[in-house]
């Protein structure tokens, strides 16, 4: 049920020569970056082979039938891609569905190119087509991987995986596991509802589902043994929903944000809060009796707890007492702001309807947690209907992936961008191609300066980021509640040489 290391989570491995390359890669940054952190690039890539195709999935216990799902080789989620850091990837992609399709690699700081973003950075994979991705794991962490052709329905429909990249040097723990969360919107005979991109979805929370999910079934239970130290890697791949998880009885330590090591930390009132498209690596001791259990509980919406799994100990224990030592990972080579003569750029999220109606539980954990529930939202407002300029980013909604840049950053030179959530919802506020610093929120600076690539905004709240723009070319910069995207919010970042700056 969990996915750990195993070559069975593996996606099917080709030889290194066996696919033509179809791109000519921007090598030189991401060779500079890799020299600099003593990770040679491997020659030859590691080659991997996707194909997106329909499938039927057991996302809920029996005596419910199987769903039809799209998949990424035949599983939901799509299989683990687990490599080193400092490794090459070479990954095709065959298209097997009747529309087209792309992929992201979501943190990936990958050349432009490589973005996998429909025609603003690649022509669509057309059905029947093979597109050749290729990139080099600059930064250890845990990633993922999904469409951005009609993400909103796509992704909801089972499109995504992990993409973990090792640590040069892995740390000590007795066992690595990933867990895939996500949730969906199922009717009374386990299919998925149709009623995608509706005017209430795309105008309040997004499309959050009735059944919750771990690696793609609903859980009952995790076995773990007293004793044991257990690297969790959580990835959020929901379209919607925002994760709070509770450990009962156990104090997990945070160790890796959005892949990205952080001062190990406890998480902020217990809870380990995720929102769609975010990730983060916790080292959780195992410290309960053999043969006791405690349950993980979702939290995150009022009036709408559940339980998501149980922690299950067996009768013999791992050890007598669980390693002392903290766990901390080694930074990867990201360039630091300059945040004293950085530029700086203001930000401003704006939108949504019924604003009164937000939070408080209304589409909450419990309420729609643990099976299906006959569709409760299915249906309503219709599918399809039109809701352009619902969402915008400095006054400008978008309608599509193209279009006019909202900002151009200076390459190579550090930028402050000033974000101000001037909206009654939450919103993950995702950036391509980079990784960015945490630096405030609401004029409060940040404990940690977390790096980040996904960042959740809350109603009405400001947040400051930095970065330095050292990738070059037109980057994604969207709200990652997929509906949210698709009505408006999202706009794209230029990053260009300085004497080109306009």
């Amino acid at each position: 049920m969990q996915s750990d290391r195993s070559p069975s989570n593996s996606p099917d491995a080709i030889p290194g020569r066996a696919i033509p390359r179809r791109a000519v890669l921007a090598g030189g940054v991401a060779g500079a970056l890799l020299a600099a952190a003593g990770l040679p690039a491997r020659a030859e890539p590691r080659g991997f082979r996707l194909r997106v195709a329909p499938a039927t999935a057991q996302l809920v216990p029996a005596p419910h039938p199987a769903t039809a799902v799209w998949a990424f080789n035949g599983s939901v989620p799509g299989p683990e891609i687990r490599v080193r850091q400092g490794e090459r990837l070479r990954i095709a992609v065959e298209n097997a569905l009747a529309e087209a399709t792309t992929v992201h690699w979501h943190g990936m700081r990958v050349p432009n190119a490589m973005d996998g973003v429909p025609d603003l950075t690649q022509r669509p994979i057309g059905p029947g087509e093979t597109f050749v991705y290729e990139f080099d794991a600059l930064d250890a962490g845990t990633f993922w991987y999904h469409p951005h052709q009609r993400g909103s329905e796509q992704v909801d429909r089972g499109l995504s995986g992990a993409l973990i990249v090792e640590e040069a040097e892995p740390p000590a723990v007795d066992r690595d596991v990933t867990w895939v969360l996500d949730d969906w919107r199922l009717l009374a005979d386990a299919s998925i509802s149709p009623d995608f991109d509706n005017m209430h979805d795309a105008a309040m929370m997004g499309r959050i589902g009735n059944s919750v999910t771990v690696n793609g079934v609903v859980p009952e239970s995790f076995a773990v043994r007293a004793g044991e130290r257990i690297r969790l890697r959580l990835i959020n791949a929901a379209n919607a929903r925002i994760f709070g998880l509770e450990f009962e009885g156990h104090a997990p330590r945070i160790v890796a944000i959005d892949g990205q090591p952080v001062e190990p930390h406890a998480p902020a009132g217990g809870r380990v809060v995720l929102g769609p498209a975010m990730r983060a690596d916790l080292v959780i001791d195992m410290t309960g009796a053999p043969g006791a259990r405690f349950r993980v509980i979702d939290s995150f919406y009022q009036r709408g707890a559940y339980r998501l799994l149980e922690l299950a100990y067996g009768d013999v224990p791992l050890r007598e007492r669980v390693p002392e030592a903290e766990l901390r990972l080694p930074p990867n080579p990201l360039a630091e702001p300059d945040v004293a003569v950085a530029e700086r750029h203001s930000v401003a999220f704006a939108g949504g309807g019924m604003a009164g109606m937000m939070g408080g539980g209304m589409m909450g954990g419990g309420m729609m947690g643990r099976g299906p529930m006959g569709g409760m939202m299915g249906g309503m407002m219709g599918r399809g209907m039109q809701h352009a300029g619902i969402w915008t980013i400095n006054g400008v909604a978008a309608t599509g992936h193209v279009m006019a840049p909202m900002l151009t950053l200076a390459e190579g030179r550090s930028h402050v961008l000033a974000m101000t959530n001037d909206s009654a919802f939450h919103h993950p506020i995702h950036l391509h191609g980079h990784s960015f610093r945490v630096l405030s929120r609401n004029g409060v600076p940040t404990r940690r300066r977390e790096w980040q690539d996904t960042v959740l905004m809350n109603p009405r709240e400001r947040v400051d980021i930095a970065l330095v723009a050292d990738n070059p070319g037109d980057w994604m910069f969207h709200c990652h509640i997929l509906e949210h995207q698709a009505a408006g919010m999202m706009g794209v970042i230029r990053v260009a040489p300085a004497a080109t700056k306009t």
